[in-house]
């Protein structure tokens, strides 16, 4: 949901490790001794082909309901086996991408908050504000790695309007937007989508002022998600680099900072009031 975590800095799909491998090759094999290809296993554990498929490629880490909707289709015992794997996989705190973690995380999340001084979130960007960041990698990406980010971020933009049930709620840099990163039509694109976004019933987007002598986000970005066990896990990224959170106390100062900066951010009529003002200024 950040600027760069849809996958790997070098353009390419996240590289997957041992521990991911294993699990998805145990799924594939349960799946295929039960007869079922990934397009009729998919809809029955309520997931898109595509997201099973990466899974089973190692290449996502598998979401915390993902066994027992399993055990749903391909019978208890698959279910306690894939249960055991995972709770197995989730000890590991060293994965080498924690991208994978935080992506499996952000899937079922029924619960979203971000937070952001550096650009606007990914779920957030229009097309052409995606271009306008990837346009500006460092080291240039190729045509295909371009094209590639392109459509990963776009892809992970289907949380929006595929979760109504889940609440988002996005804290904004009023820098982000005067910045006008791409230029005047790309900053009017990203307005008419933040507008258009924020109309949506489970999404709340909010401007934090340039001045804001109280301002608590001085630590900078982050994110925060909860699962459907109502366990909470924190996110936040450097530079080539990022982390997932997951010690209490630590995820609940990121909580209650969030809580802070949504109180001292401008209201939800204030922020619509002066998207529109920046829109009427391009």
């Amino acid at each position: 949901m950040t600027v760069d975590h849809d996958s790997t800095r070098s353009g390419a799909e996240p590289e997957a490790s041992a521990g991911l491998q294993t699990f998805g090759a145990v799924l594939k094999t349960l799946r295929e001794a039960d007869g079922l290809t990934q397009e009729e296993f998919a809809p029955r554990v309520r997931y898109s082909a595509a997201y099973i498929a990466k899974i089973e490629q190692g290449k996502r880490f598998p979401p915390e309901n993902l066994p027992g909707r399993a055990a749903e289709v391909l019978g208890p015992v698959a279910g306690k086996v894939l249960a055991a794997a995972a709770k197995s996989l989730r000890r590991k705190a060293g994965l080498a991408s924690w991208f994978l973690q935080w992506a499996g995380i952000e899937e079922e999340a029924i619960t979203l908050y971000a937070y952001e001084c550096r650009g606007i979130p990914g779920l957030l960007q229009p097309e052409a504000y995606i271009r306008a960041v990837f346009d500006r990698r460092l080291p240039p990406l190729s045509e295909t790695q371009f094209e590639h980010q392109v459509a990963a971020r776009l892809e992970r933009q289907r949380l929006l309007p595929e979760r109504p049930n889940t609440s988002f709620s996005f804290l904004i840099e009023q820098s982000l937007l005067e910045r006008r990163l791409g230029g005047d039509a790309v900053t009017a694109a990203l307005i008419d989508n933040l507008l258009a976004q924020g109309r949506r019933r489970n999404v709340e987007i909010l401007v934090m002022p340039l001045r804001q002598p109280d301002h608590s986000g001085v630590d900078g970005q982050m994110y925060l998600a909860e699962t459907p066990s109502n366990s909470w896990f924190g996110y936040v990224e450097g530079h080539d680099s990022s982390t997932l959170l997951a010690e209490p106390k630590v995820v609940s100062g990121m909580l209650q900072r969030y809580g802070k900066m949504r109180s001292q951010a401008l209201s939800h009529e204030a922020t619509v009031g002066l998207l529109k003002q920046m829109q009427g200024a391009l």
